[in-house]
């Protein structure tokens, strides 16, 4: 087993360590046929994420094809990203949000094996805002496509601490 990610973003809440990378929780829009997050006991889970900004998805297309490597990490961090403001919206504050599990689709050729390469990304997002509320368990899958043409969908089952 390899050491942890260490907590390299400094700050002393997670919106301070957001802040200092230089991001902000985006306003999810809402959707007529799924709940942003649906809570079961302690569990809350968050409908998947596609790398969305202002209404826009920010990349289209099959990685290792039509997708770079690095543009699917960046890809994976934003679906991240969105991921934490449908917690935050589920349990009201970002220092509250405990990630327990992470699911990263990734839309690729059949050669492409590099699903953990790019599902690192988002997984070093959630450690450098949430520190050790973001360390998780995880699968990363390879699919033959994912909505809207996404490389990328996270899903992810997170608590309130």
């Amino acid at each position: 087993m390899s050491p942890p990610l260490p907590q390299s973003v400094k700050g002393d809440s997670a919106s301070e360590r957001l802040q200092a990378l230089g991001l902000e929780l985006p306003v999810l829009v809402g959707s007529t046929y799924l709940l942003p997050h649906q809570t079961v006991g302690s569990a809350i889970h968050l409908s998947g994420q596609l790398p969305f900004k202002d209404g826009l998805l920010l990349g289209q297309g099959i990685v290792g094809r039509d997708v770079e490597l690095e543009t699917a990490q960046e890809l994976a961090r934003h679906a991240a990203l969105n991921a934490l403001a449908a917690a935050v919206q589920a349990v009201g504050d970002l220092d509250r949000v405990r990630i327990v599990q992470m699911l990263v689709f990734v839309a690729g050729t059949p050669d492409f094996g590099q699903q953990s390469n790019v599902a690192n990304a988002a997984s070093e997002l959630l450690i450098e805002v949430l520190g050790e509320n973001g360390r998780h368990a995880r699968t990363a899958i390879g699919v033959a496509g994912l909505p809207g043409n996404s490389p990328v969908e996270i899903q992810v089952i997170c608590t309130a601490v």
